[in-house]
C-alpha cells in the first residue's frame, strides 16, 4: 500500500470515529462498509483531500455528494441485512451506490443527468461493483420491471412522496427520502407492512431537489 493509499485510509477511519459513532451510527455493515469505500475517487480531483470531510462537496451539474454522516444514516435507516434488492433515486457521483452495493445483494439506481451517470458507471467499473445496475431516466417513477424493491433510498428532495415509489416497495419495506420545499426537508422512514404505510422524520435536512413527474417540474 503506498502513501496516499495509507492517508485515504486513515482517513477514513478517522471519519467513522470521528462523525459517524459519536452521532449514533452503529450498524456494523454501514460503518464498515463507510470504512472501505474510497471516498476520495468519486469526488473531482481537486476536492480529493475534502473528501472525508464533515460537509457536502459539488461534483458538477449543480449536485452534491452528501455528508459522509448523512450517507451513513439514511443507510443505516434501510435496516439492511444483507440479501436486499434496493433502488437508489439519484446516482450523482456513485457513492451512496458503492456503499448500498458493499451491503447488499443488489443495487439499481437512477440518474437523469447524462454526465454524471457517465461519470459513476466509471467509477463502478473502476472499483469492479457488479452487484450494480444503472440507468438515465426519471427517477420518481421507479423502476417497475424489477419492483418490487426492498428499500429506495432518494437522495434529493421532492415535495411529496411520489405514489410509482410507494406502490414498487416491497410489503414489508423501508424507503428514506427527504420531502419538504426547496430550502427546507424533513428526511422521512418510510415503513410498509400489511399494506399499510408510516413515517417518521430522524432529521432536519437540505437536498437537491428531485426533479420528474412526480417530483419538481
Amino acid at each position: 500500500m503506498d502513501n496516499d493509499a495509507i492517508r485515504y485510509e486513515t482517513s477514513r477511519l478517522r471519519m467513522v470515529r470521528e462523525q459517524l459513532v459519536p452521532r449514533g451510527i452503529r450498524d456494523e455493515l454501514v460503518l464498515n462498509a463507510m470504512a472501505k469505500v474510497p471516498r476520495h475517487l468519486f469526488v473531482q480531483d481537486a476536492l480529493e483531500s475534502q473528501a472525508y470531510g464533515d460537509y457536502p462537496l459539488p461534483i458538477g451539474e449543480g449536485q452534491t455528494i452528501s455528508q459522509p454522516y448523512i450517507v451513513a444514516l439514511m443507510t443505516q435507516a434501510l435496516e439492511l441485512k444483507g440479501d436486499e434488492k434496493v433502488l437508489e433515486i439519484g446516482t450523482g457521483c456513485g457513492y451512496q451506490s458503492a456503499i448500498l452495493a458493499e451491503i447488499c445483494n443488489r443495487v439499481y439506481t437512477i440518474e437523469r443527468i447524462k454526465a454524471l451517470h457517465i461519470h459513476a458507471r466509471k467509477n463502478f467499473d473502476r472499483l469492479k461493483y457488479l452487484n450494480i445496475t444503472y440507468k438515465i431516466d426519471d427517477g420518481t417513477v421507479g423502476w417497475p420491471e424489477h419492483q418490487p424493491f426492498d428499500a429506495f433510498i432518494v437522495t434529493a428532495a421532492g415535495p411529496k412522496i411520489p405514489e410509482a415509489l410507494i406502490e414498487q416497495l416491497a410489503d414489508p419495506g423501508i424507503m428514506i427520502i427527504p420531502v419538504g420545499d426547496h430550502y427546507s426537508q424533513d428526511l422521512l422512514v418510510v415503513k410498509k407492512k400489511n399494506d399499510q404505510t408510516s413515517t417518521t422524520c430522524i432529521e432536519k435536512v437540505r437536498f437537491v431537489s428531485l426533479i420528474g413527474t412526480q417530483g419538481w417540474d
